[in-house]
């Protein structure tokens, strides 16, 4: 059974039933109420997201009504079903659930390519493959919403993090990004913040104000999970204590935002880890390697997947593994 809560799709019974009866109902008005559902007459110069921006407040959330009519555009006159309470929540289909691949960038480079550093080239190729075969690229908050089976996400979600904070992301991943409008989360390790090759605290504020997700990864790059390596248990606790608080009040004093995400650094984690990061008011941790994450997983337990730069497009293409499929025997 894998780690974390262990959820059942009740609420999705339910939602069918109540799909069901509103679907079953034929429309009459350009805004008439049916159950949790608005049926919609199109009118000349209307959208996806403007219909999402009127009746669910939020123009990014399109997809829930695309997706819902199997549409990606609409027409004047014709018959819009708006939800209006979340569908799909989790994922799950009667042959299987969603999962969300989660991508580990660490370096760029423009020509020299490594176990762990990317060409602009490469990642040039690897956004433009995420945006042409339609992939949709979405936030943590938004995933960690999705893991607590509050709100769905699109089919074919993914989201792209970054490590250490090296300088070579703001001069050649971060103007991609931003060309494909992608978001990202850059998790720093605020100890090597300023050094040698590293981004400075002015670049992150830079970053920061333009939409970046910067969050954090600890102080220092130390294994925070080996016990062994510790001859005193106290002075154990007294480092994981310092490591992730030290790095939450860096990046508040520097940047003014509160870390609610954490990456794990070198290697997993253990439980008595993630107490301290609950602790902290880390809302999920994320660790290196894993699979794609369905629904329940643990929030504290959110695998990412390491793309190499030795990774051609077809071995970039099966880290993103978006649905599970159920056998039933």
């Amino acid at each position: 059974m894998p780690n974390g809560r262990r959820k059942f799709p009740l609420p999705v019974l339910l939602t069918l039933i109540g799909v069901f009866m509103f679907c079953s109902c034929a429309p009459t008005a350009r805004n008439q109420i049916m159950y949790n559902a608005k049926v919609v007459t199109a009118q000349e110069g209307d959208t996806l997201p403007g219909l999402a921006k009127s009746y669910l407040s939020d123009p990014a959330k399109s997809y829930i009504i695309a997706g819902f009519n199997n549409k990606t555009a609409v027409a004047p006159g014709e018959k819009i079903i708006v939800p209006l309470i979340p569908l799909g929540r989790g994922g799950l289909k009667a042959s299987g659930y969603q999962t969300v691949p989660v991508l580990r960038y660490k370096k760029f480079s423009e020509h020299q390519a490594g176990p762990s550093t990317i060409t602009r080239r490469a990642f040039e190729s690897q956004m433009e493959l995420l945006k042409n075969q339609g992939y949709h690229v979405i936030t943590i908050d938004q995933l960690i919403d999705f893991l607590e089976f509050k709100d769905p996400i699109p089919q074919k979600s993914v989201v792209i993090t970054i490590d250490d904070g090296w300088k070579s992301f703001l001069k050649i991943a971060y103007p991609v990004l931003k060309k494909y409008r992608f978001p990202a989360t850059l998790f720093v390790q605020t100890n090597f913040i300023g050094t040698k090759d590293a981004l400075s605290w002015s670049e992150l504020r830079y970053l920061s104000r333009n939409g970046l997700d910067i969050q954090c990864r600890s102080k220092t790059y130390q294994n925070l999970k080996d016990l062994r390596s510790n001859k005193k248990f106290n002075q154990y606790l007294t480092r994981l204590d310092n490591e992730l608080f030290r790095s939450i009040t860096d990046i508040k004093r520097e940047l003014g935002k509160k870390c609610q995400y954490l990456a794990y650094p070198d290697g997993p984690t253990n439980p008595l880890l993630i107490a301290f990061a609950e602790k902290h008011g880390f809302r999920a941790g994320f660790m290196p390697g894993g699979t794609s994450n369905p629904f329940f997983v643990s929030n504290y337990r959110v695998g990412r997947s390491p793309v190499s730069g030795d990774d051609d497009l077809a071995a970039y293409q099966r880290k993103l593994t978006v649905f599970e499929a159920m056998v039933l025997k």
